[in-house]
């Protein structure tokens, strides 16, 4: 298991424990963390699981494929160059204590 702090727009804080394996849009979704539409059920098909990864766990997160890379491009909200759909973030050992902040927005 690994904790995942999600920050939503107003800076209230959810706090999550997370299996392994599991994706951060699907720990997000099966604990009601508002913010984390999910429409499409994390098939990287909508940009509504936006988030802003905290920088020091950026480089953890895995690279960015194409498919999320233009996805991000079209999201309503800002993008940064934390950037990142929370269905394309695998939860591993080394995310204990990822930090992600929600957008204002999702599509």
């Amino acid at each position: 298991m690994a904790k995942v702090i999600y920050v939503g727009s107003a800076g209230d804080e959810y706090a999550v424990e997370a299996a392994v394996g599991d994706t951060v849009m699907g720990a997000a979704v099966r604990n009601g963390v508002p913010g984390i539409v999910a429409e499409c059920g994390g098939n990287c098909s909508c940009a509504t699981c936006h988030v802003w990864v905290d920088p020091q766990f950026a480089d953890r997160t895995g690279p960015v494929q194409e498919m999320e890379e233009d996805l991000l491009d079209m999201a309503v909200s800002e993008r940064r160059a934390t950037s990142r759909l929370a269905c394309q973030i695998r939860i591993t050992e080394e995310l204990d204590g990822l930090t992600v902040e929600i957008p204002p927005e999702q599509p």
